[in-house]
């Protein structure tokens, strides 16, 4: 599955393709408009994200012209919020809008779901359980035993992350970048507090936890 990136910040684009290639993705990137337009010509793309504002074609321009030859979905990011923007892209062939900055899994959710509209993800299977949890991660659900646990949103998202890649140890800075933002500044023990919340809710004995694990000096994994 090969999937677009254009941005012309090379350190968000350096993010997005990390993220992109541990979920099992082959990544394209580019970092101006006329690369975005000639890259989105592989008929292997099956998605594009492209940025507004880019040097030498813009962003909506370089939508614009590769609908005339594609009918990719395509992710539009941009770091401006009015709605004008927003109907902008679209009126020029995007299928979604993001602003800058945002949370990592929230543009693979969205990844996802494009993929799925447009058949790339059709067997797909949404659901992921380990023991006696079950994460829909389409649905953003958490179930134990078959019962439903009540996760706040940055709490499922560290949920997601961690299931999806069992048995990989994230340190407290690589979590804050990847939920809370590339942006994002905080004391690193707000990931701890997160994890011990997470661990009260989903664990049997949270003390002595049988899924979040610790890598003391590390930082967390998820016990396959």
């Amino acid at each position: 599955m090969k999937i677009l990136v254009v941005d012309d910040e090379e350190l968000l684009v350096k993010g997005i393709r990390f993220n992109l290639q541990n979920d099992g993705y082959q990544v394209v990137t580019g970092s101006n408009g006329r690369e975005a337009i000639e890259l989105a010509r592989d008929p292997d793309i099956r998605l594009i994200v492209l940025d507004v504002m880019m040097p030498e074609i813009d962003g909506l321009t370089a939508c614009r012209t590769i609908r005339e030859f594609s009918d990719v979905p395509i992710i539009m990011l941009t770091a401006r919020t009015e709605d004008m923007d927003k109907l902008l892209g679209f009126e020029h062939g995007a299928d979604d809008y993001l602003t800058k900055p945002f949370n990592i899994l929230e543009l693979k959710a969205r990844i996802r779901a494009l993929l799925r509209r447009s058949g790339g993800l059709e067997n797909q299977n949404n659901r992921i359980t380990a023991g006696s949890l079950t994460v829909d991660t389409q649905e953003r659900n958490v179930y134990k035993d078959g019962k439903p646990v009540e996760l706040t949103a940055r709490e499922f998202d560290l949920v997601e992350l961690l299931i999806r890649n069992p048995n990989r140890v994230y340190s407290r800075e690589n979590l804050l970048d990847l939920i809370w933002g590339y942006e994002y500044r905080s004391d690193i023990r707000t990931v701890d507090v997160h994890i011990r919340r997470i661990r009260e809710k989903l664990e049997t004995v949270p003390a002595e936890p049988e899924y979040i694990m610790t890598k003391w000096g590390v930082g967390y994994y998820f016990k396959a």
